[in-house]
């Protein structure tokens, strides 16, 4: 198993203050106990000779604590810029904000007069000085801390990591520098970002594009990204953003053809005809490319994303965490994600904080993921005083003690080296970092927007302010790098590039999709005839039944279990001492275990998932006596077996895992609800990648969603799955939603999930008191043999053959709950017949068992939902299509449940088992009791 990028942060012991507050010579004696000051005067006292006095000589013990007190006050000035001197750094292009030096960055707020400012002080080689007076110092560090770049850094707890940005940022040789050829390059991609958004706004005036004017530093900064990325060991990188800038990045950074977007605006599809699905706009869609710096090649991927921002940041995570595990990355160096935020997004959007949160955990860590802020200094038409409470965007990576450069995006050099300088911390330390670049959007939310409106200050400065390439070509200009006439030879370069492209994509034809290549490559869609059948063979052979049996039930001789784990495990071998019993989760363990035996993976988490919810799962055991876990999965030689406690997430670990689905189609990735409605918070990525995906983006996945569903009166939240919610998204193949009775359904259900040759993202409705109930139970033959899932499942105790006159059609575990009311009721012309595949509906087996009822009268859909919920609107048309198709034509199913309500389910006991008794009777055709008077 592999170790887990992107573990905890290891906090160092020591007084935090005194860490920050010393040159690292002064370290050990502070870390030893010693009063600060007494070290300080040692030190002092040993180099004092000449400082304080106009001759070498002894000095008196007063000169000496004054020269220490001197040092003392000198290097708590040092720390306070360390701490504080970005709020004077000079991030604003437009120059709207105000930078005024906070009074604790000031001398004389820490004792030093004017008559002091060009005395010497002994710093012990702080900033590089061993003395230098309190002028020259403000110098270096207004210089290292209060120019383009501001670094926030002292919220980190790890000294390694407070070391190495500040040796990288502060010092009075610490500078940006690049080659003349260096500075060539950055300035080339800022005139290529700019031409291409004045092009597009020549050719399709009026047409929505999210440009990134104004913020064209981020290209060069990328691709710095890339560049060092590839020399520090990174060869693909995953990227997630939304629509500001998009376009540029597809052309400039990730090596899209030019002519393919061109005739995107122009109305043409991203695909090959031939392909199908419904598209997306430009703006949403991704790509994938190869980029190569210096011999390095890189891998990149952009990920599609939705008009919900912020939404793709767990897929990119997911992604990239399934690649390092494919790689056995164990600390996540190859493989690097990249999220680009928007200012407003970063700080309003919830999902952001939830992603942060799985930076540090084990099953979730991806080894550090750089954030790259285009900071806009505005959401849409709202003010950062109204859309966030922090004074910055990127308050929110302090949670993670993730540094923050903020960078003046008019100085692409600076923007340049900030991410020069994230992609080495985050290979040296696999931790986050955050790139806030403050910029601004020249053309307002989108190019039809009018931004003024609102922001009239803000917009009258951009009105007037120059672009990018126009003032770091002055500068360059200026120092001798570059002339006018390279300028003018570059950009008509590009320009006349642009226009060839242009006319090329009159004629441009997508050749091919972008979806079943590389990991994906001998997978396709269930409707091309080479694919075999949807219901493939599942079932196992008798050997590897036992011994999967055997390793779900040995408990190892130095592991001290629960006494109660002891008894489910001996109740266990007894199932598999007999062949009969076989409940849910030892259903659910076969299929795992006998997935993991033929070679393949499997990945569950969920929040309490290793447990279970209602502790039915155990896939691992806790010793009683040292804490140490087991997993006895984990022993199965073959795949890799991997159960995951998620964090307390439902929006960023779905999202996550629906990443990790994609990037990898030969693992079963399932997410488990600790109780159906828990997806609710979910619903994002249910609706915008897993339901429509592959129709917009061509992006297949067989993720598994498990959801615990069912009545037991446990109230409104504990009740239902959203059935409906789901059903609702069905179309076009495009999801498949199950909910199985039997132990040995789940278990097909799962093991065909991913032996079919294409895939599908399955809706499991989980159950919770059949993982207990004494009729649902498999045999060792329903597991075995030519055994395979069962799309509707027959009677229990049906009637004779032909004698069928009432059909109750129902879904999960009210057809236990029917079948033995109608048992009792000794109904011998009722049949109950359970639909365990919802979606596709299983129409051919239903018509096929309808054709054999000739004397049907009636069919009933049951359901405990109530009638605006569940399965009954969805089903309803197919149930009236079957019976046409059998020769039941004119007759109409019948709704038996609940009646239309608000709320998903009633929270008090006595309504809800008269409500279900009064549903049930209905079904059976028996006198109903209205089910409020029941109740009374």
């Amino acid at each position: 198993m592999m170790d887990d990028p992107g573990g905890s942060v290891e906090t160092k012991v020591g007084p935090s203050w005194a860490r920050a507050n010393w040159p690292l010579a002064e370290l050990d004696a502070v870390n030893a106990g010693l009063d600060p000051t007494d070290a300080v005067i040692e030190r002092v006292a040993a180099k004092a000779t000449g400082i304080g006095a106009s001759t070498p000589g002894p000095i008196d013990e007063t000169a000496i604590r004054h020269a220490a007190e001197d040092s003392i006050r000198a290097m708590m000035l040092i720390r306070t810029y360390r701490v504080r001197g970005h709020l004077a750094a000079k991030l604003d292009p437009l120059g709207l904000a105000h930078y005024e030096i906070p009074a604790d960055l000031t001398p004389s707020f820490h004792g030093f007069s004017d008559a002091d400012l060009d005395r010497k002080i002994w710093l012990g080689g702080a900033l590089g000085f061993e003395q230098a007076t309190i002028r020259e110092v403000i110098a270096v560090l207004q210089a290292n801390y209060c120019g383009p770049v501001g670094l926030e850094y002292m919220h980190i707890n790890d000294l390694d990591e407070r070391r190495f940005l500040q040796e990288r940022m502060e010092g009075k040789s610490a500078e940006i520098v690049f080659t003349p050829e260096g500075k060539q390059a950055i300035l080339e991609k800022v005139i290529h970002g700019e031409q291409w958004e004045k092009f597009l706004a020549r050719k399709y005036v009026g047409t929505k594009r999210f440009g990134l004017d104004g913020g064209e530093s981020a290209i060069p900064a990328l691709e710095s990204i890339i560049k060092y990325g590839g020399q520090l060991g990174i060869t693909e990188i995953d990227i997630g953003m939304a629509h500001r800038g998009r376009l540029n990045v597809l052309a400039n950074v990730m090596g899209k053809p030019y002519r393919a977007i061109f005739s995107e605006f122009a109305g043409g599809a991203a695909n090959p005809e031939d392909v199908g699905g419904s598209g997306d706009v430009k703006y949403h869609l991704g790509t994938s490319s190869d980029r190569e710096f210096d011999g390095n090649k890189v891998h990149l991927s952009l990920l599609p994303n939705p008009s919900h921002l912020e939404a793709v940041d767990p897929v990119v995570l997911g992604k990239a965490r399934a690649l390092q595990t494919l790689r056995e990355d164990k600390h996540g160096k190859t493989v690097l994600p990249i999220l680009l935020h928007g200012d407003a997004a970063f700080a309003g959007q919830g999902i952001v904080a939830e992603c942060f949160g799985f930076s540090g955990l084990p099953g979730y860590g991806t080894g550090g993921t750089i954030h790259f802020v285009i900071n806009n200094q505005i959401g849409f038409t709202t003010s950062p005083q109204f859309g966030r409470s922090s004074p910055y965007s990127s308050d929110m990576a302090k949670a993670v003690q993730a540094p923050i450069l903020h960078v003046n995006g008019d100085d692409p050099e600076a923007v340049t080296f900030a991410c020069k300088l994230a992609i080495e911390f985050r290979q040296t330390f696999g931790r986050d970092i955050v790139i806030d670049m403050w910029c601004y959007r020249r053309f307002g939310h989108n190019e039809g927007d009018e931004p003024s409106f609102t922001q009239p200050l803000m917009y009258a400065a951009i009105k007037t302010h120059p672009p990018i390439s126009e003032i770091y070509a002055k500068r360059l200009v200026a120092e001798g790098v570059i002339d006018q006439a390279w300028l003018d030879e570059k950009t008509k370069q590009f320009v006349t590039l642009l226009e060839g492209e242009f006319h090329a994509a009159l004629s441009f034809k997508p050749n091919k999709a972008d979806w079943f290549e590389g990991r994906w490559s001998g997978f396709g869609r269930p409707d091309e005839p080479v694919l075999g059948r949807r219901n493939t063979a599942t079932a196992i052979p008798d050997d590897l039944f036992g011994e999967v049996g055997e390793t779900l039930t040995t408990i190892p001789a130095e592991l001290t279990v629960h006494k109660t784990l002891a008894r489910i495990l001996d109740a266990k071998k007894a199932m598999f001492a007999s062949g009969d019993g076989f409940d849910w989760a030892t259903g659910e363990a076969l299929a795992f275990g006998s997935l993991v035996a033929e070679g393949h993976n499997v990945r569950l988490s969920g929040q309490d998932s290793g447990r279970g919810t209602f502790s039915q799962r155990h896939a691992v055991w806790v010793d009683q006596v040292n804490g140490e876990k087991y997993i006895p999965l984990r022993t199965v030689q073959g795949g890799r077996f991997e159960v995951r406690d998620s964090p307390l997430s439902e929006f960023g670990v779905l999202g996550f895992e629906y990443g990790y689905s994609i990037a990898d189609p030969r693992t079963l990735v399932l997410w488990e609800a600790q109780f159906g409605d828990f997806a609710n918070g979910a619903q994002t990525i249910m609706d915008q990648f897993i339901a429509s995906g592959e129709s917009k983006w061509l992006r297949a996945s067989g993720l598994v969603l498990l959801l615990p569903h069912g009545f037991e009166g446990q109230g409104p939240e504990h009740s239902s799955a959203r059935l409906e919610r789901y059903l609702q998204l069905c179309a076009d193949d495009n999801i498949q939603v199950v909910n199985c009775t039997t132990p040995a359904n789940y278990f097909h259900v799962l093991r065909r999930q991913l032996l079919r040759d294409f895939r599908k993202p399955l809706i499991m409705m989980t159950p919770k008191s059949l993982l207990r109930h004494k009729l649902a139970v498999s045999t060792r033959a329903d597991f075995t043999g030519e055994s395979h899932f069962k799309r509707i499942l027959s009677d229990l105790n049906p009637p004779a053959a032909g004698k069928t006159r009432r059909l109750v059609l129902c879904s999960g575990k009210v057809a236990f709950e029917l079948i033995e009311a109608r048992n009792a009721a000794g109904a011998s012309d009722t049949e109950i017949i359970r639909v365990e595949q919802i979606y596709p509906f299983p129409s051919e087996p239903l018509v096929k068992r309808l054709k054999a009822m000739p004397n049907l009268t009636e069919l009933v859909w049951a359901q405990e939902e109530p009638k605006n919920n569940g399965a009954w609107s969805f089903v309803e048309s197919c149930l009236e299509e079957c019976l046409a198709n059998s020769g039941h034509a004119g007759m109409r199913p019948r709704y038996a449940g609940r009646a239309a309500s608000a709320s998903p389910a009633t929270g008090l006991a006595k309504r809800h088992a008269a409500e279900q008794a009064a549903l049930i009777a209905d079904a059976l055709g028996h006198n109903v009791i209205p089910a409020a008077a029941a109740a009374e």
